[in-house]
């Protein structure tokens, strides 16, 4: 654990973008979401929830049908039409991203305009193609794909190979699991999550939600200095765990669950 500073609620308590009364849904952020596919559209809605709870002005989903369906069903105040983004959070829920092609053509449009993003799943490997400040939010597995390296070798020493990620592709590495490390221009950080029942189906999906969200509404302290991405991603992997503990109260919660603890978190940091 030598070089990673442990990063607390009050670190994370300067990264929260509190709205003035100035401020309208442009202003506040725009996160444009790429996300879900046929097999796991779930995480498309699960992903925009997050965002939504977590505090941005507007979340843009575009992505495929189905589950663009299914995420007006659950959070209305969605927009599923292109327009003004101030970040971008894609894949995942996608195994890759070019198997959908409009999803390919507007994952490239991300990748190519500049803006912070945050790349997971499917879209990890896009990495060195992303013209923008970039955050990864890979598991051991995804990680070691991108690499080319043994997933049992850096489950036995994730922070190296956290360190060694972020260097070797220039970006904020977000490599999760029961202590996610995180590490990146903006220095080296640890959190160890608040309760082991975050190991369940979509916690992932809802981290990279809050993640775009802080990124959308950020989006001009990382225009002026991108480092501050590796502070802003760990404030997400703390609020995450932090909403979990809430929802679960020491035992289970559902994924949504954990998403509408969120706002309680935030107003207590």
């Amino acid at each position: 654990m030598a070089g990673y500073a442990e990063w607390t609620p009050e670190s994370a308590r300067d990264w929260i973008a509190v709205p003035t009364e100035w401020d309208d849904k442009y202003s506040h952020g725009v996160l444009g979401v790429i996300t879900g596919s046929v097999d796991y559209p779930g995480a498309a809605v699960i992903g925009v929830d997050a965002a939504l709870h977590t505090g941005v002005g507007m979340v843009r989903y575009l992505g495929p049908e189905r589950a663009a369906s299914l995420v007006l069903g659950q959070r209305p105040e969605a927009v599923t039409v292109d327009g003004r983004v101030q970040a971008w959070l894609v894949g995942s829920g996608m195994e890759d991203v070019t198997d959908d092609s409009l999803a390919s053509a507007r994952l490239w449009t991300a990748l190519e305009s500049g803006n912070p993003l945050v790349l997971d799943a499917g879209a990890i490997g896009y990495s060195d193609d992303a013209e923008g400040p970039t955050v990864l939010t890979p598991h051991y597995g995804e990680l070691a794909r991108t690499l080319g390296a043994d997933a049992a070798e850096i489950a036995a020493e994730p922070e190296e190979w956290a360190g060694r990620a972020a260097r070797s592709l220039d970006t904020t590495v977000v490599l999760k699991g029961h202590t996610t490390w995180i590490a990146g221009p903006g220095g080296s950080f640890r959190v160890e999550a608040r309760t082991t029942w975050l190991a369940t189906a979509g916690t992932g999906d809802a981290l990279g939600g809050i993640l775009g969200a802080l990124l959308a509404t950020h989006a001009r302290a990382i225009a002026e200095d991108d480092s501050v991405l590796t502070q802003l991603a760990a404030t997400a992997v703390l609020l995450h765990g932090l909403a979990g503990s809430r929802a679960g109260a020491g035992g289970p919660f559902t994924v949504l669950g954990l998403n509408a603890a969120l706002p309680g978190v935030i107003a207590a940091l």
